[in-house]
């Protein structure tokens, strides 16, 4: 079996990582070696939104020997991914286009919602300790220098996932002054930090009964918990007792003790704090620390990709339970969404051939679907408009941002007129190309969402049958729909200007 050798680079806040893996389908994957370099990316990012020009040089250092290495190691494929420092650049663009230029390496800028799926398919690798864990209520939580993410599991999927800026650097940063007048620094940290933990526990944790927490991190979580194997369960007992014995401590004390530099020493309170208000709030019983990274995710997701690797665990239904729970928090309507669903997947699976978009593009239009009527819950009048902004606002675990656009913009076009990108060269720009795939996307989404105007579901089932350059649709119904037939003419127009066919639909003949 060829053994392909991958690697998996994070530019994170506080160091530069980089770990080679050989992959198979039998061995699934081995890490055959890991480097990294300390570099405070998040100190100016977070601060002022740039990167010096010393500090981008040093980058450029760091990936050129990277480079070298990979070489050495054989390296095939690799992949370089930028977190939350690179995010919150005011210019990331330009930053990224240099280190291309320097180095050859072109650096991914991954989405909040794709970083900690990434972070999530790492986990979900070790599937037996995944499974067991999981059997009780299950919160992950992903602390990381910028961020917190916190995704909660129900019935074996990841349900929801939300977002909160109490990062253990951004916190360092904020307190940095404030920390001197005071000698309890970890209730400052839990003062800091209440009003934001108090709003998530309202309005996530209703009806939610969380047991466990899973917690990833970055090298500084490993260091807090390097006595523990992947296997190992910390109960909140002993939680609490290495959270006392931490927060006592000065910096210089955890650094020795740790062998890290003070500097990184200085995030150990923080962190711990965030961990401990979390435990608290869901009131769980215990914590497992898998001791994966990003770079885990990283080439666990090219593995799968590739085919050399296959999950027992079903990814994408995550996304799809996930967006669920968001037209439903919008009380969007269960029926309607059901029907629309069904006839918007037989269009598109019926229209292959002219479509030319693939299985992405497909989970793509079911979110669409679902979240289609989320904008009525504030505004009955600018449904487009408000779902728009809705799904904008709102992160879809899995998801890229540039896709979440693509949603929000067919949602947005499913009752506005479309308007075109215009390409000026004969090839079309990644833009141009976007524009194309909302436009079939609404296309489609508009015909499936008029078939059930009436929220009855009165088209059971829908065939297409394509012949030269004619598209015959037949609607299976036993009930009156001339309603929907008569809504259905001004849709068919853009359907044939997208696709360039012409458009026949018909009703299923009663046998």
């Amino acid at each position: 079996m060829p053994m392909t050798t991958f690697a998996a680079i994070d530019i994170g806040s506080y160091e530069i990582c980089m770990t080679i893996f050989e992959l198979s389908k039998k061995s699934v994957f081995r890490v055959v070696n890991d480097v990294n370099y300390p570099i405070e990316l998040g100190r100016e990012s977070y601060s002022v939104g740039r990167l010096s020009m010393e500090t981008v040089d040093k980058v450029c250092e760091i990936l050129l020997d990277f480079k070298r290495i990979m070489k050495e190691f054989g390296v095939s494929e690799f992949r370089a991914c930028a977190t939350s420092a690179f995010r919150e650049l005011n210019n990331p663009v330009v930053v990224v286009e240099q280190i291309y230029v320097r180095t050859g390496i072109r650096v991914k800028i991954l989405s909040n919602a794709e970083q900690h799926f990434l972070g999530y398919k790492s986990i979900a690798a070790m599937e037996n300790n995944f499974k067991k864990v999981i059997q009780k209520g299950t919160a992950i939580l992903d602390v990381g220098s910028g961020s917190v993410q916190v995704s909660l599991f129900d019935n074996d999927a990841l349900v929801s996932t939300q977002n909160l800026k109490l990062g253990s650097m951004r916190i360092r940063e904020r307190l940095r002054e404030l920390e001197k007048t005071t000698h309890h620094y970890d209730q400052l940290i839990s003062d800091f930090i209440r009003n934001d933990l108090g709003s998530f526990q309202r309005l996530q944790l209703k009806d939610r009964d969380i047991r466990n927490v899973i917690l990833l991190g970055d090298f500084l979580t490993d260091t807090i918990f390097q006595d523990e194997r992947v296997d190992d369960i910390i109960t909140k007992t002993e939680f609490i007792s290495r959270y006392n014995e931490a927060v006592s401590k000065s910096e210089h004390e955890l650094a020795r003790e740790m062998n890290i530099d003070p500097e990184y020493a200085s995030l150990i309170v923080p962190t711990m704090v965030v961990i401990k208000s979390f435990i608290d709030i869901f009131n769980a019983e215990s914590l497992w620390v898998p001791g994966v990274s990003l770079n885990d995710g990283i080439a666990y997701d090219f593995a799968e990709k590739n085919k050399l690797i296959k999950s027992n665990h079903d990814f994408e239904n995550d996304i799809l339970v996930a967006s669920r729970n968001i037209a439903k928090r919008y009380s969007s309507g269960k029926n309607h969404i059901q029907g629309t669903t069904k006839l918007a997947l037989a269009m598109f699976d019926g229209i292959k051939k002219i479509h030319g978009m693939g299985p992405r593009e497909r989970l793509l239009l079911q979110i669409a679907v679902l979240l289609h009527d989320c904008g009525k819950y504030i505004s009955i009048e600018d449904v487009a408009g408000c779902s728009y902004n809705i799904i904008m606002a709102t992160e879809i675990i899995g998801l890229s941002t540039a896709e979440r656009r693509i949603i929000a913009d067919v949602v947005r076009y499913n009752n506005t007129q479309f308007v075109f990108s215009r390409a000026y060269e004969s090839e079309m720009e990644p833009e141009e190309m976007r524009s194309l795939i909302v436009a079939k996307l609404a296309a489609i989404l508009r015909l499936a969402n008029a078939m059930d105007r009436s929220h009855y579901q009165k088209v059971k089932g829908l065939k297409a049958a394509l012949k030269d350059r004619e598209l015959v649709m037949v609607m299976d119904s036993d009930e009156d729909i001339s309603f929907e037939l008569g809504l259905l003419k001004d849709k068919v127009a853009f359907f044939e200007e997208v696709f360039g066919i012409r458009l026949v639909i018909r009703r299923k003949r009663k046998s």
